[in-house]
């Protein structure tokens, strides 16, 4: 007679325990044992404790299969994990960290990835082959619009996976943010005004309606007129991505040194700057010809700039330049700092609205949350719960199905909150998207690789930069010691078929195939999957925290990213004032629609894990939790560092923050 001594723990999430009928069957090399029921009632956070006595030993453990039934009501139970001690005291510990609903059995395997033994080869090879045909069945592509990263194939949350969806906590707290929030701001009256601003001052009221979160919006909107501050969101803003070093002025953009010699400075020239690496350039040609739609009825306008920006001896971005069009021309002017205030002021609002555009559906959506979705998925479908590489990057998954399907439910969908308070038609978002995605490039998504791309390396004040390339150095080392402990040698990268596959499948469903874009369809070295891993987790936490967290602080004020334009772009000079400028500017109620989302989008709901926190201990060998201990202490120390930074400053980049960085999308 051979004991082994069992113990199963339920998770600690709300609802997790359950009153439905649970057994257990081991499974080792030389045979399994009958299942056993465990005849307890399962509570959140606690373990139950048995024995499973079989008639001779199994063997060294391989599996464990637990089975759920219920003879009336489900309960669906969330199970921890197992731990059995074998007769001769051998202990193995069985992760599972999943849902367990309906009647259903799960199979688990052996934490350790140590390599199999070959007299159980045969029982692992099937039960990887079960786990990932039942994957493949429950997450499947499908296209959203064409041109895009394909999606999960599912019509709202209510088809998600369990493990796939809000907690109980996290979904209280979202659904009782967004009631509080629109309440606040959608009952107050602002629905009911299909008007213009009456003033520039009157739209800080709004602030009011959020309590406590108002200190940037604030400073936008006593700082936002200035050119310093117009040049210091390209660097540390919500859209810090698409600024680049201009050696040559473009044809289109036929700036003249005369035009520019009094914001240079006296003694220097255009060439001389240019040549000095102290001009810059923001071009959004991506957005020429995309169809504006109609707000309340009325035409909206879009609009595709050039920007030009000089930074001086004292490292002050300011722009110098800009071109409203793609074709310059007599009804095309360059407007200069020099022109009148209103004529400057309605120009660089011009430009914050065509980033508006930019980084909500191009640095935002497609480039974190769909390119998230794209590596959740494929993770699902072609890794098992045992692979290495599925244990380091689920937990930079949690919950990026689920608002991503909130979002395209509410958000992107036609008829959705964008489409509402955008100035581009539904059909112009597709395509702006689309032409976004044909752009990517494997370098623009490693942030190393895109600092020098853009020649921004040695640009002064660049927070983003600074705290970004710390981040993922940090991220880097922590992924290149996970790789080294189980991946020996390149032979072993190119010889795994599962990540072969996964690899493959990003590369096809997430950038259909292109191979323009250099990203890889298959990696062979272990420099090349470090690499890799390291840029998805670092899209999942530290880029979209970059991208995401200031919403609220920095479009709050509305004229700092104004979402739609009522007045097509000036013509020529001397025409703009300020009532003009308001009727441009979105009147009121598209300002609180936009405000809602905002904040949502950067709020800080509870239930959130921020980066290396990693409470599901899915790693059981003693290397891979001295890493995790060892990643955790460095972005404490960035954490610190970051703060001592900014002790004394009136605004603070703290968008990079480790302490503000989550581990995945789930906002």
């Amino acid at each position: 007679m051979a004991t082994y001594k069992v113990t199963v723990t339920t998770g600690e999430v709300l609802e997790a325990g359950s009153s439905n009928s649970i057994s257990i069957t081991l499974v080792g090399s030389q045979g399994e044992s009958s299942k056993k029921p465990l005849r307890t009632l399962l509570y959140p956070g606690k373990a139950a404790e048995f024995t499973v006595r079989c008639e001779r030993d199994l063997g060294p453990l391989v599996l464990v299969r637990l089975h759920k039934w219920r003879l009336f009501l489900e309960d669906a139970w969330f199970c921890q994990d197992v731990q059995v001690t074998a007769p001769g005291g051998r202990s193995y510990r069985f992760p599972c960290y999943q849902w367990l609903e309906d009647v259903t059995t799960l199979e688990l395997r052996e934490g350790a990835g140590k390599k199999p033994a070959d007299d159980v080869l045969d029982i692992l090879k099937e039960h990887r082959r079960r786990e990932l045909a039942a994957r493949q069945d429950a997450y499947r592509w499908k296209i959203f619009a064409e041109g895009w990263p394909r999606c999960l194939d599912v019509g709202s949350i209510h088809e998600l996976q369990s493990d796939a969806k809000f907690s109980c906590e996290r979904g209280s707290n979202f659904v009782g943010f967004l009631l509080f929030q629109g309440a606040t701001h959608l009952l107050s009256g602002f629905l009911l005004r299909h008007t213009s601003w009456k003033s520039l001052d009157e739209m800080r009221s709004i602030f009011s309606k959020t309590k406590g979160r108002d200190i940037v919006p604030e400073y936008v909107a006593r700082h936002w007129r200035e050119d310093t501050f117009f040049g210091y969101q390209y660097l540390n803003g919500n859209n810090p991505i698409v600024i680049r070093k201009c050696t040559e002025l473009p044809e289109k953009f036929p700036v003249t040194p005369a035009m520019v010699a009094d914001s240079l400075g006296a003694g220097t020239t255009l060439a001389e700057e240019l040549q000095a690496g102290r001009i810059f350039i923001v071009d959004y040609e991506i957005l020429e010809g995309l169809p504006a739609g109609t707000i309340h009825g009325r035409q909206q306008y879009v609009a595709a700039p050039l920007c030009l920006l000089h930074q001086d001896a004292g490292g002050h971005l300011r722009p110098i330049a800009i071109q409203l069009s793609q074709r310059p021309g007599p009804t095309s002017p360059i407007f200069l700092p020099s022109d009148s205030e209103w004529d400057w002021l309605l120009a660089k609002t011009w430009v914050r609205n065509a980033d508006f555009y930019v980084h909500q559906i191009l640095s935002h959506l497609l480039r974190t949350h769909l390119f998230g979705e794209v590596f959740t998925i494929a993770t699902l479908r072609h890794l098992a719960s045992c692979h290495p590489v599925f244990k380091l990057l689920i937990p930079h998954f949690r919950f990026t199905l689920h608002i991503n399907t909130l979002a395209r439910t509410v958000l992107i969908n036609r008829g959705g909150v964008i489409d509402k308070g955008s100035g581009l038609t539904h059909e112009g978002i597709v395509l702006l998207l689309q032409r976004g995605l044909e752009k990517v490039t494997y370098t623009s998504l490693c942030l190393p690789d895109d600092i020098r791309a853009r020649g921004v390396t040695s640009v002064p004040n660049y927070f983003y930069r600074d705290d970004g390339l710390k981040m993922w150095e940090a991220t880097e080392s922590f992924v290149t010691g996970i790789v080294a402990f189980y991946y020996g040698d390149d032979a072993a990268v190119r010889g795994d078929t599962e990540l072969q596959a996964w690899v493959m499948d990003i590369f096809t469903n997430g950038f259909l195939g292109r191979a323009s874009s250099g990203v890889p369809s298959s990696l062979r070295t272990v420099a090349e999957l470090t690499k890799f891993l390291t840029m998805v987790i670092f899209t999942c936490s530290s880029q979209h925290a970059a991208v995401n967290n200031g919403q609220y602080d920095l479009g709050a004020f509305m004229p700092n990213a104004p979402s739609s334009m009522r007045h097509p772009p000036p013509e020529e000079k001397g025409r703009a004032f300020e009532q003009h400028f308001l009727d441009t500017v979105p009147e009121v109620d598209t300002t609180a629609n936009i405000l809602v989302a905002l904040i949502l989008l950067s709020s800080r709901l509870d239930d959130a894990r921020r980066l290396g926190q990693y409470p599901e201990e899915r790693f059981t060998e003693p290397e891979p939790r001295r890493l995790i201990r060892d990643f955790r202490r460095r972005l404490e120390e960035l954490g610190d560092d970051v703060e001592e930074r900014h002790r004394a400053a009136e605004l603070r980049y703290r968008y990079l923050d480790p302490r503000e960085t989550e581990n995945s999308i789930s906002i």
